[in-house]
């Protein structure tokens, strides 16, 4: 029988009007027969009509009105209550939504008693849309058409003895890796500590046991327990704890943390009813060195499903929660598999109704390298400060580490209050991202301003600004402020100013440049911008108002305090353009392969700020900062190697209330950069330390970095 198309069905609601008439017995008899006659016919609910109604119901989970719309002596239900459980179960259980129904054209059973309609039905589920043909039989009741309920009106192929099934396949969670392909984030393996009920021979004293050694509350270890799922013979898991693996104990200098992880977990195994099974968790191999960059997966919360509804997550998902797990979440998570299916009365496969393969996430190959990250973080571990690493020839990020750091490895085994609490009560502030906060620069900014007077014409570079002792100010307006440097020298050019880092030299700077042509020039720079990156970092600043407001203001811009706060990440970019001839480089974090990269170039580099100064000062500002490190005047010779040439520029910012604060702190800092650009391993460091007044300010920040390159490169000696 061949069945036609017709447009969506739309009910069609017909009113009757009765006009009241003065009739005979027999007229008015006659009149009632005919009123009677049309509401059986033509101007009651049709099947149609009832099939479309009884559709909207499914997707509106109102069962009870799809019962009363059956006949229950006709149908394979007459309980109201088993129809509502068989329907709700199947419909609800393959959480279907938008139900669309459409009524075929088919030659139509004339008996008056038995009507059918054939229709075509659609709707999405878990495992996406579901399309089948279908036929509603009805019966014709004193009260209106009524549907002949079976089965095989939720699924053409389901039989009464059969049943629904859904298998779901989770998806592999995408790994981070860095640019040799070594693992930041990715599957592991961890110990489930748990407790198999039958096997406990004094339930008190193990739970008193158990909390001590497992950081838990004994009420928390009661309520698992008696979980209404739990059997004597269950294994209740308790809690999460790291493995400890054979090769790590057979170190030759094992870890002390590996050593106490196992005497825990002999002293767990002791107690009778505990047992230690491995399960797979997402794992950090680097631990602290890259937490604030690799961040953390956590399970989702109502939240989360709500925030993220549509979007294939449920109640056993994990979700990105910070650093790039949060930033690359679309590309890492995937997307789980799913079937449904009939399954007959011994088990059997009947038929698959819907299947939706699954999609693993995808791999996320990074630019950064883990020797590099590794060892910045050796160095810098105990210091509240941070690190930004590039490739000053290709844009390249190869390290970004904020310290002190947190173990992203505790937060998938779960953190006990008193841990999560000590992490907040840090006064260095370990759970604080530091390389994406802006800071005082102090004198890194000095080669940037002095690049800005060559390109102006405010400073030529052999200029002598004379020798004015160890302070400074304009004239008697500026009251008693006074403008300090650490070195007498002459003669004052520029270089040399570099060299000593005077800060009365780029004060005059400033002031020969002046505050409309430095703003200009700094805006040119991605100053009060977006840096073009993955990760989002803050703009840097040279004013907390829209304007260099005093000439006091623009004097300390110039060596870069004032109100001058800049990223590091910035830094570290503007830093590159004395490489490029002037043309500082977007960072890159993802990794691209040669093939990927645009043809001509064998670096990958994009020009971020074009032609910020010209080829000229590019290369007269980096000769003076090579002598900064190679010179032994320099504040940054203490980095100075005798097999790479390299360049950078040292810094010590200071932090103060007012004017008048004596107490101030310190905050250090080093850029340094391999000065060549045919370097086989180009490379440039920023880093930042904060209080390094009482430690030897700058200095310790640029021996630090000299340790992190001996472990990089090796001593070079």
């Amino acid at each position: 029988m061949e069945r036609k198309r017709r447009q969506p069905y739309k009910r069609n609601k017909k009113r009757i009007h009765i006009v009241a008439a003065v009739l005979s017995v027999t007229a008015a008899f006659a009149a009632v027969c005919g009123i009677v006659y049309f509401m059986r016919g033509s101007g009651r609910e049709t099947p149609e009509e009832l099939l479309v109604r009884y559709m909207e119901q499914i997707g509106q989970h109102n069962y009870e009105e799809m019962y009363r719309m059956t006949d229950p002596a006709h149908s394979a239900y007459t309980d109201k209550e088993a129809f509502i459980k068989r329907n709700s179960a199947i419909y609800e259980g393959i959480e279907i939504e938008n139900v669309r129904v459409e009524v075929l054209e088919n030659d139509r059973n004339n008996s008056r008693e038995q009507d059918s309609v054939a229709y075509q039905m659609s709707f999405d589920t878990l495992a996406g849309n579901l399309r089948f043909e279908n036929e509603m039989q009805f019966t014709d009741t004193e009260d209106g058409y009524k549907i002949i309920w079976h089965d095989g009106l939720i699924f053409p192929e389901l039989a009464s003895e059969d049943k629904v099934r859904i298998e779901s396949s989770p998806a592999e969670r995408g790994k981070i890796l860095d640019r040799n392909e070594r693992m930041l984030a990715g599957p592991g393996t961890a110990s489930s500590v748990g407790l198999v009920p039958g096997r406990l021979e004094d339930r008190e004293n193990a739970l008193h046991q158990l909390s001590r050694l497992l950081d838990m509350d004994p009420e928390t270890i009661r309520n698992c327990l008696d979980a209404a799922w739990v059997t004597e013979d269950s294994f209740v898991p308790l809690k999460t704890v790291p493995k400890v693996s054979e090769l790590d104990l057979m170190a030759l200098d094992p870890k002390e943390d590996v050593l106490a992880e196992k005497a825990r977990q002999d002293v767990l195994l002791a107690i009778p009813g505990v047992m230690i099974s491995d399960v797979e968790v997402r794992t950090y191999p680097f631990g602290a060195a890259a937490g604030h960059l690799t961040g953390y997966v956590r399970n989702v919360t109502a939240e989360d499903l709500e925030e993220h509804a549509g979007e294939g997550y449920n109640e056993n998902s994990v979700i990105g929660k910070s650093g790039l797990e949060a930033l690359f979440e679309k590309e890492l998570k995937g997307q789980d598999g799913c079937s449904i299916y009939i399954e007959r009365e011994d088990g059997s496969k009947k038929s698959v109704l819907a299947n939706l393969p699954v999609k693993n996430g995808q791999d996320v190959r990074l630019t950064i390298d883990t020797q590099l990250q590794e060892a910045l973080y050796q160095q810098f571990q105990e210091d509240p400060g941070c690190s930004v690493a590039m490739d000053p020839c290709s844009g390249e990020v190869l390290a970004l580490v904020s310290t002190p750091s947190f173990d992203s490895n505790e937060f998938i085994l779960g953190l006990s209050d008193a841990r999560w609490n000590a992490l907040n009560e840090d006064e260095r502030k370990p759970l604080l991202n530091r390389f994406r906060q802006i800071w005082c620069p102090g004198s890194t900014l000095k080669p940037v301003i002095a690049s800005i007077g060559l390109k102006t014409g405010a400073v030529d570079w052999q200029e002598d600004f004379g020798n004015e002792g160890l302070s400074w100010q304009k004239d008697a307006t500026w009251g008693d402020y006074y403008i300090t440097t650490l070195h007498a020298y002459e003669p004052v050019t520029m270089e040399n100013a570099l060299i000593y880092s005077d800060n009365i030299y780029f004060a005059k700077a400033a002031l020969g440049i002046g505050a409309d042509v430095l703003e200009r020039e700094l805006n040119i720079m991605g100053f009060g911008e977006q840096i073009p990156f993955e990760i989002v970092m803050p703009p840097s600043q040279y004013s907390n108002t829209e304007h260099i407001e005093s000439e006091i203001q623009l004097a300390d811009s110039g060596y870069g305090q004032g109100q001058i706060l800049v990223n590091p990440l910035h830094m570290a970019g503007l830093y590159t353009a004395f490489c490029n001839g002037g043309n500082a480089l977007k960072p890159r974090l993802v990794y691209e392969d040669e093939a990927d990269m645009d043809a001509g170039s064998n670096t990958g580099a994009e020009i971020w700020l074009p032609q910020i100064f010209s080829v000229e000062t590019a290369a007269q500002v980096l000769e003076g900062m090579k002598k900064v490190v190679n010179n032994p005047e320099g504040t940054g010779y203490a980095a100075h190697r005798e097999d790479i040439v390299l360049a950078g520029k040292t810094g010590t910012a200071e932090i103060k209330a007012s004017v008048e604060d004596t107490e101030g702190t310190e905050i250090g800092w080093f850029a340094v950069f391999t000065a060549e650009k045919d370097a086989e391993d180009s490379l440039l460091i920023v880093s930042m330390v904060e209080n390094v007044k009482e430690i030897g300010g700058s200095g310790y920040v640029v021996s630090k970095d000299r340790n992190a390159l001996d472990a990089y490169w090796g001593s070079g000696q």
